[in-house]
């Protein structure tokens, strides 16, 4: 049972690194003036992000039905990555529409 663990918490991690990195690919491709490719990067970040979203509410959910786990440093690890790559996101969006409004 640790094992799975284990696999469904770097899951969380492994989905939570890959929209952050395409947050800021998105932030990247818009300064070089593609804010049609760096919405579509931001769209590929939301969907990591719902992945690791889906495996965070299902360990929540199975905590409020008794199937609870202890808590480990893996899996405070794993909501660092969630709550960055979440913030790497609000904070990607809000660059690209300041350089699109200066687009000349």
């Amino acid at each position: 049972m640790e094992l799975d663990m284990e696999r469904i918490v770097m899951e969380m991690v492994v989905s939570s690194g890959d929209a952050r990195s395409k947050a800021l690919e998105a932030v990247q491709t818009a300064r070089r003036g593609d804010f049609a490719a760096a919405k579509q990067l931001l769209m590929d970040c939301e969907k990591a992000l719902a992945k690791a979203h889906e495996v965070q509410t299902d360990m929540i959910v199975k905590e409020l039905n008794g199937e609870g786990q202890v808590v480990k440093l893996l899996m405070v690890h794993a909501q660092d990555h969630l709550m960055n790559a979440l913030t790497v996101k609000d904070l990607s969006e809000q660059i690209i529409g300041i350089l699109e409004e200066m687009k000349p």
